[in-house]
C-alpha cells in the first residue's frame, strides 16, 4: 500500500471541493473533458432558466449589460487591457472560422500547426490552405521520452519561417499537456509577418495567460472546461489585426448601434466596434451568459497561478512515485500542472485498466497511448493516490 501522509495544500488556496457537486465516492479527475459546475454556476442557470416565465420583465440592458460583464470579468483574467477585444462565441470552430474568414493566405505560403492538435483548430486550417493552394506544416511530437517537450518547442520554432502566414496551436496540448512557449513563438511569428492564434480550451483559466506578453492575434476558448462555465458558449479576444475584419453571420446584434431597438429597422451598414462584430445572432443567452460570468468570478477570485501552484502540490508526491513504477511523465518545465499524460510500460492492458477505472468510479481520459490526468481545485492528493493505486495493479 502506497503510504499518502497528510495532503499537502497550496499555502494560497484550499480544496474547494465543497463548492461543488461531486461525491466522495468519485475521483474525478477529468477537468480536461468538462468542468464539474461550481455551485454558483448552477445557481445562476437555473436563475436563468426562471427568467423566461417573466419576459416583461426583461428591459433591453438585460440584453447588453451581462455581456459587457463577461467581457470584463474574461479580460480581468487574461490582462486584457481592453475588453472591447473580446467577444462570445458558441464554440472554438465558430472562433477559428472568424479567423480563417479574415486571413490572407496564398499558393506557397503555409500554416503551422501542432502534430494531434484538437480537430477544431485542425480542419478550418485544411480548408482554408486546399482553397488558396497554401500548405500545412504540422509539428510532431519527438519520438523519445528525452527532453520531448523541449525538443518539440525547439521543433516548432524552426518549421516557423518566411512563407508562414499564420500558427495556430494550442497553450498546452490537450492530449498530454504539454506545454509551448508562447512567448517564443510570438517572438518568430513577428519576425516573419505570421499571426498567432492560440486556443485557450485547455490552459485559460488553471494556467496563467498574458495577453500583454504574449499578445497573441486571436484567443479562442470554449468555456466548458478550465473557464468553468456551460457547454455551447465561448470567449474570444480578436487583436488589432481583426478590428476592421468580417463577420461570418450578418446579424442585428453586431451592427452599430443595435442597442436602440428603436431605430432597427434603420439599416445600419457598419458594425459594432471592437470585437462585437463577430458576436453570434442571439448572444443574450438569459441562461448560457449568467452561468458564464459567474464562473468568471470564481476564476478572478481563485486566480490562475493559485490554481496551478494548488494542483502541482497535490500532484508533486503521486507523480514521483509513478515515476518509480516506471511510468513516463513530461518533466515540470515542459507541462502543465492540472493536465498531463501519464504513458504507460508496454504491455499494459487498456481495456482491462479502463474497467478498472469504471470500477473504481476514477474518471480520467485515454488520448493516444496516455492516461490523461485532470485535476482541479475540487480535487485532494489523495484523488491522486487512488489513481495511482489502480495503475500499480498493472504495472
Amino acid at each position: 500500500m502506497i503510504t499518502t501522509n497528510t495532503v499537502t495544500e497550496s499555502p494560497l488556496l484550499q480544496c474547494q471541493k465543497e463548492q461543488f457537486f461531486i461525491s466522495d465516492d468519485i475521483t474525478y479527475l477529468n477537468g480536461a473533458y468538462m468542468s464539474p459546475s461550481h455551485k454558483s454556476v448552477d445557481a445562476a442557470g437555473i436563475q436563468g432558466v426562471q427568467r423566461k416565465r417573466t419576459p416583461y420583465e426583461l428591459s433591453v440592458g438585460d440584453f447588453f449589460k451581462p455581456l459587457e460583464e463577461v467581457r470584463v470579468a474574461f479580460s480581468e483574467l487574461i490582462n486584457n487591457p481592453e475588453p472591447n477585444r473580446v467577444a462570445t462565441i458558441p464554440s472554438v470552430s465558430y472562433g477559428m472560422a472568424i479567423v480563417a474568414n479574415n486571413v490572407q493566405i496564398g499558393k506557397g505560403e503555409n500554416i503551422v500547426l501542432i502534430g494531434e492538435q484538437f480537430p477544431s483548430n485542425v480542419y478550418v486550417w485544411r480548408e482554408l490552405a486546399a482553397k488558396n493552394g497554401a500548405d500545412i506544416l504540422t509539428v510532431s511530437a519527438p519520438n523519445t521520452k528525452e527532453n520531448r517537450g523541449k525538443i518539440w518547442n525547439e521543433r516548432l520554432l524552426e518549421t516557423i519561417n518566411s512563407k508562414t502566414k499564420l500558427v495556430a496551436m494550442s497553450h498546452v496540448h490537450w492530449a498530454d499537456g504539454t506545454w509551448f512557449d508562447l512567448e517564443a513563438v510570438r517572438e518568430k511569428t513577428r519576425k516573419v509577418g505570421a499571426l498567432l492564434v492560440i486556443d485557450g480550451t485547455q490552459s485559460v483559466g488553471a494556467l496563467p495567460f498574458d495577453v500583454q506578453a504574449i499578445q497573441p492575434d486571436a484567443l479562442i476558448c470554449a468555456g466548458y472546461k478550465w473557464l468553468m462555465g456551460p457547454y455551447s458558449l465561448g470567449v474570444a479576444y480578436f487583436g488589432e489585426a481583426f478590428d476592421n475584419g468580417k463577420p461570418i453571420e450578418e446579424s442585428w446584434f453586431n451592427r452599430y448601434k443595435s442597442e436602440d431597438f428603436a431605430g432597427l429597422v434603420n439599416y445600419e451598414d457598419r458594425y459594432q466596434v471592437g470585437a462585437w462584430r463577430y458576436q453570434i445572432g442571439e448572444s443574450s443567452n438569459f441562461i448560457l451568459i449568467p452561468m458564464l460570468l459567474a464562473a468568471l468570478k470564481v476564476l478572478n477570485d481563485w486566480r490562475p497561478e493559485n490554481i496551478q501552484t494548488y494542483c502541482k502540490e497535490i500532484t508533486k508526491r503521486p507523480i514521483a512515485t509513478l515515476r518509480e513504477m516506471g511510468c513516463w511523465v513530461e518533466n515540470t518545465d515542459f507541462r502543465a500542472s492540472h493536465l498531463f499524460g501519464v504513458r504507460l510500460p508496454e504491455g499494459v492492458s487498456i481495456e482491462a485498466l479502463k474497467q478498472r477505472f469504471v470500477e473504481e468510479k476514477i474518471y480520467v481520459s485515454l488520448r493516444g497511448d496516455a492516461v490523461r490526468v485532470s485535476p482541479s481545485v475540487y480535487n485532494e492528493e489523495k484523488d491522486l493516490w487512488h489513481l495511482v493505486e489502480v495503475l500499480k495493479e498493472f504495472v
